[in-house]
Parts: structure tokens; sequence; C-alpha cells
């Protein structure tokens, strides 16, 4: 069962646990949303079909906040602060290396390999490639471990565009698996630890936090407070 953060009849939102799908896909493996479907049929004891929006995605192996919208009216309203980057996400995550810059923003041009399922940065003007941009700031950096602590916001929202963006700039996740390197079985070192939208029917701004679970953040756990601390709570 996932940590349910908050929950009305319009809005659920969730901490999505590393390994689990968002929605489901070709492998049939359970997925966020049918989890939380038979939770909300078990709970209000639903007949029929439990509708539930999906708003945005986490990439399978990140945890993290997911909104997902309980009515149709909410998921269009949702969806629309998505587009408009009225909600926004933040992520934190571990990466090898410490020779980045305090503060800066990744520019790159990405595209998918339909074949093997990897994103690629290409040059400009490749034909099919989207425009991706994230914006990061170091908070804390391990030396002795080569690692270091990064916010990372985005201004779009591409497939595994974190992932490939950190790693094009020679700081891969820790754990990362498919664009770098770890351990079979230990979850990458990403986290979607901030989430702000407006809520769809009582038009409030919500401010929704997640304290990262892996393991790879235990040593910046004084960094991760202090970041959590300083972005407020639900309103």
């Amino acid at each position: 069962m996932c940590n349910i953060i908050y929950e009305d009849n319009h809005l659920l939102v969730v901490e999505k646990p590393p390994n689990l799908l968002t929605q489901g896909d070709a492998t049939g493996d359970v997925c966020l949303i049918d989890t939380m479907k038979a939770y909300l049929k078990e709970k209000y004891q639903k007949p029929g079909a439990v509708y539930l929006g999906c708003v945005h995605r986490l990439d399978r192996p990140v945890g993290g906040l997911v909104a997902l919208a309980r009515t149709s009216k909410a998921a269009a309203r949702l969806s629309a602060q998505l587009r408009s980057h009225a909600m926004q996400r933040a992520y934190l995550a571990v990466v090898t290396g410490v020779g980045m810059a305090d503060a800066g923003t990744c520019t790159d041009w990405l595209l998918k390999d339909e074949a093997s399922g990897n994103v690629h940065r290409v040059p400009e003007g490749t034909p099919d490639a989207q425009i991706a941009i994230l914006h990061y700031r170091r908070l804390a950096v391990d030396a002795a471990q080569n690692r270091a602590l990064l916010h990372i916001r985005l201004e779009t929202g591409r497939k595994h565009q974190i992932r490939v963006q950190l790693a094009g700039m020679g700081c891969s996740i820790v754990q990362d698996m498919r664009y770098g390197q770890g351990t079979a079985g230990e979850p990458i070192a990403l986290w979607g630890a901030v989430l702000r939208l407006t809520h769809p029917t009582r038009q409030t701004p919500m401010t929704f936090l997640s304290h990262p679970q892996n393991a790879a953040f235990m040593p910046f756990a004084g960094a991760v407070d202090a970041f959590l601390a300083a972005q407020g709570s639900v309103e």
C-alpha cells in the first residue's frame, strides 16, 4: 500500500515507492493507478469501475509524490496547471561527482530510441527531438564519497529527462542502472520531494513534501531536512 499524503473527493496525493509503475504498460506489472483504484473501491465500497486520472508520472525506478484526480473535472484542471507550469515539482538527487557549479541550467535536445527505450542527447534540429531544460542547485557535498546532493527543478517534462541530462553533465545519479551504474536491487537516488498545485475545486494553493527513503540520501539527512523545512507544508 502506498503512503497517502492527502485525500478528498477530488484529489489524491500519494508517495509512489521506487520500482512501481505509475501507469500500466506492456509488462502487465502492478501499477500505482490500479493499486489506488483498488484502495478507493474497498474504502468507499464503490460498485463498478473507479475513476482515477493520472495527471503526471514518475519513472518506474523513481519514488516520490504523485497527484491523482478523483474526478474528470479535477483531472482537466490539474492537467491544465501542469501544462501552464502552475503545478510545480521539485526533485532531490544524489549524484556522482562534486565538480559542478553551485547552481546552473541544463538545456539539451532529447530523442527516445524506440527499440531500447533509452533517451539520448542529440544535436539541436535532429528530427523528432524535444528540448529539455532543467535547473539545479547543489545543496551539500560528500567529498569522501565523491557525491553531491542536488535540488532539481524542471522547466520541461521529458521522459528520463533528469537522468539523461545529469549523466550528460558527467554526474550521473547514484544507482541509475540505465544511464549510470550501481548495484542491482538498490533504488535510484532520485526522489520527487516537493509538489505544488492549486486545489482543483477550492482554488487554494497547496504544497506537499516527501522525504527521500533511499539509503543514498542518508549521508545528506541534515541537508535534506533543511531543504524540506524551507519549502513549507500543506495549506
